[in-house]
């Protein structure tokens, strides 16, 4: 299939493109470097390059190279650009997308951003990133076998499994390595890949609780503090701290990860641990320490979450969470003794229990 070595300026059919668009290729062809017309085709062969996605997006556009061996030859219509998932190389998978009649100039890269003539039905295919797919041209007619114009392959050498062809060889149309038919060179076919713009939004919230809704001096106080991460990103390093009032002693605490996430397992005295929050992902600190005897008023605890660039909490005011407890009922009656509690003198009360005062 090898015909002509020339020399050449590309030049690119590139309006509409995005700031996220990324053109996949093999070839290491650029402006002013040479390459091969490969011009032994015939009706309903097909060249096809096996690319690989850099990113989540969609393939948006198929650009090939067309040229003939004196330039200026007329529009080419040819059968189809056909989009292929992965199969076994040299094999495509199954057909995702076909791009009917295309019209190639010569000498130029020809990008193909549309599946019908009237430029109305955008070419989308969704890729993975990694993912490996096939980009290839069905001919309509065989090129002329001495001129072209024809497709084009670079002259850096050929990368393996990366160029393959589907030709009639006794009669039987199969598909077949670019080197097994004679073509060391990899094919100027390219895609263009827009890269989903991935958010960097993570939105992490604190949650309080403790085992009673009041605290008794001198007796045992358990908290549990909830680290959550709705996304959409993840929250790696996410500092997580709780520096406990000074009127709550002997703290140790145990950290329990799920949905991916990562924390210390357990520590002593005030929390500052470093959490790994996927979306989705939470960890959970539970708390055990005493209460100082002689203990009096309000015990206030704040733990907060901080997230760090270039990750950003869309919704900061959930980061922290402050739980204030106050003494426990039973602590407020003894605390003023039994009788003062109930609002009344000593002597008032005696008589409502029905006991006759001391003369």
């Amino acid at each position: 299939m090898r015909s002509t070595i020339w020399l050449g300026v590309l030049l690119a059919f590139t309006a509409g493109a995005g700031a996220n668009e990324v053109t996949v290729k093999n070839d290491s062809l650029v402006n002013n470097s040479s390459g091969s017309i490969q011009a032994g085709f015939a009706a309903g062969e097909k060249a096809a390059s096996w690319l690989t996605s850099p990113c989540d997006g969609n393939i948006v556009a198929a650009q090939i190279f067309w040229r003939s061996v004196l330039g200026g030859a007329a529009i080419s219509p040819e059968d189809s650009i056909n989009i292929y998932r992965a199969g076994t190389f040299p094999t495509p998978g199954t057909l995702a997308q076909d791009i009917l009649g295309p019209q190639l100039n010569d000498g130029v890269i020809n990008e193909f951003r549309y599946l019908d003539e009237n430029n109305t039905i955008p070419l989308s295919v969704p890729v993975t990133q990694n993912e490996t797919f096939v980009l290839a041209l069905t001919f309509s007619d065989a090129p002329d076998p001495t001129q072209g114009p024809s497709v084009v392959s670079d002259s850096g050498g050929i990368q393996a499994n990366r160029n393959s062809i589907y030709a009639v060889v006794n009669s039987t149309f199969s598909w077949y390595s670019n080197t097994t038919l004679g073509v060391n060179g990899d094919w100027v076919i390219r895609a263009v890949i827009d890269c989903q713009a991935v958010s960097t939004d993570a939105n992490v919230s604190t949650i309080m609780t403790s085992t009673s809704t009041g605290y008794t001096a001198g007796a045992p106080l358990q908290y549990t503090i909830t680290i959550g991460n709705s996304g959409p990103a993840s929250s790696p390093g996410t500092t997580v701290v709780d520096t406990f009032p000074s009127a709550y002693s002997g703290a140790v605490w145990t950290c329990v990860a799920s949905g991916g996430a990562s924390c210390a397992a357990s520590g002593s005295g005030n929390i500052i641990d470093s959490a790994n929050l996927p979306s989705g992902g939470q960890v959970v600190y539970t708390v055990n320490g005493t209460v100082i005897a002689g203990t009096t008023g309000t015990l206030s605890n704040s733990a907060t979450a901080i997230v760090h660039a270039p990750t950003t909490d869309p919704n900061t005011t959930d980061n922290t969470a402050t739980l204030d407890l106050t003494p426990a009922a039973n602590d407020l009656i003894f605390a003023n003794g039994f009788e003062q509690s109930a609002g009344a003198p000593p002597i008032v009360a005696a008589r409502a229990l029905g006991f006759r005062p001391a003369r």
